[in-house]
């Protein structure tokens, strides 16, 4: 199975620059998702490294293929690329049954009946659709057609799948349950899957590296475990997380190589960094500290805040808190629990997860804990 390399791509639409430079290399058999919000490139680059969509600069290599080189003039055509697509809408064929949708590309391709048979099965037996082989598109639900969207694109076995917001038009419910089919697929098949979404949740949840985008460039490109807990600036801590991040205006001033005074929230604090610390520029509100909900401890610490508000959810609680500055912040406590609004609480900032970013550059200087 192939790699996919791409180096300077960049895609221009007169003025409007989609795409910026991009250089990333996607490893045989990753489940790899472009996120960002609206108009951030993810769609064109998926599309360019598919075929759909000319690069106005660049190189994309799939394998050991050069399928796009600006400056060589080579453009290999999406037919000739051995991907798969997956399209937002589906795209089956209303006329023809699940068996004919499912066999439509391999017969292009010439396969034999039996070869066909054979491996129309295969898709049928693991996608669960067995019992719809007969029935027609209009005739499934919005789960059952993507199931048979998925059987259809993965048949020929393309060593790359590519996926344009596939659960884009399911409910909640049946997203959750085909994020759950997509991973255990991914896991039984020797495909390379990229999958485009705006959804943070679903790319931390099947990718095994996220590509965050904005405006056309990179912001990070990392395992999703590694973006929510390092972010690599304030653009990347602000889309991933839900509660999002705490953003608390600081003060910092460097004490040594891995520590700093913050002057923060009416009191000066110590952010030790467990990493030697980035540049930081000078000047008053020259930081900002990230401080995920998680590491924000109620009913402990000598911080006083009021509750702006609550949110219980059952299994969680996002509580709302705001400091005698008039900073919000958030929140969040496990299980079933609740408070009045505006009761006084204790807080205290509590983990070694805490990022301090520069706040004129918005890069992650550093990460570690804050003590009194």
């Amino acid at each position: 199975m192939p790699k996919i390399v791409l180096e300077h791509v960049t895609k221009r639409f007169e003025k409007f620059v989609a795409v910026e430079d991009l250089n990333m290399v996607i490893e045989d058999r990753e489940f790899i998702t472009l996120l960002g919000p609206s108009g951030c490139g993810k769609t064109t680059t998926l599309r360019m490294i598919a075929g759909l969509e000319t690069p106005t600069e660049g190189r994309i290599t799939i394998g050991d293929t050069v399928v796009f080189d600006a400056e060589k003039g080579i453009n290999i055509s999406p037919g000739k690329r051995d991907i798969g697509f997956l399209f937002q809408n589906y795209a089956l064929w209303p006329h023809m049954t699940v068996y004919q949708n499912i066999a439509f590309g391999l017969e292009n391709l010439k396969w034999s009946k039996e070869d066909i048979r054979k491996r129309v099965d295969e898709m049928l037996a693991m996608l669960k659709i067995e019992q719809f082989e007969k029935r027609y598109p209009s005739e499934l639900s919005g789960g059952q057609q993507q199931r048979v969207a998925i059987a259809r694109t993965l048949a020929p076995k393309p060593k790359v799948l590519f996926m344009d917001e596939p659960l884009s038009n399911l409910d909640a419910k049946l997203r959750l349950e085909m994020r759950t089919e997509l991973k255990r697929l991914h896991a039984n098949t020797d495909s390379t899957f990229v999958y485009v979404t705006h959804d943070q949740l679903e790319a931390m949840t099947l990718a095994t590296r996220v590509c965050l985008m904005k405006t056309g460039i990179l912001q990070q490109y990392d395992p999703p475990l590694t973006v929510y807990n390092d972010p690599a600036n304030l653009f990347t801590a602000d889309f991933v997380g839900n509660p999002t991040m705490n953003f608390i205006p600081a003060t910092a001033k460097k004490l040594d190589e891995n520590r700093a005074e913050l002057d923060i929230l009416s009191s000066k604090v110590v952010f030790e960094s467990a990493v030697p610390l980035g540049e930081l520029a000078d000047g008053e509100g020259n930081a900002v500290l990230g401080v995920r909900p998680e590491f924000l401890k109620l009913k402990a610490g000598t911080h006083k805040a009021k509750v702006y508000a609550t949110l219980p959810a059952g299994m969680e609680t996002t509580v709302k808190l705001e400091a005698p500055d008039g900073t919000i912040m958030t929140s969040v406590e496990f299980g079933s629990v609740d408070y009045a609004l505006n009761a006084d609480v204790n807080y205290e900032i509590a983990g070694n997860g805490i990022i301090l970013f520069d706040k004129k550059s918005e890069k992650n200087i550093g990460k570690g804990c804050v003590k009194l």
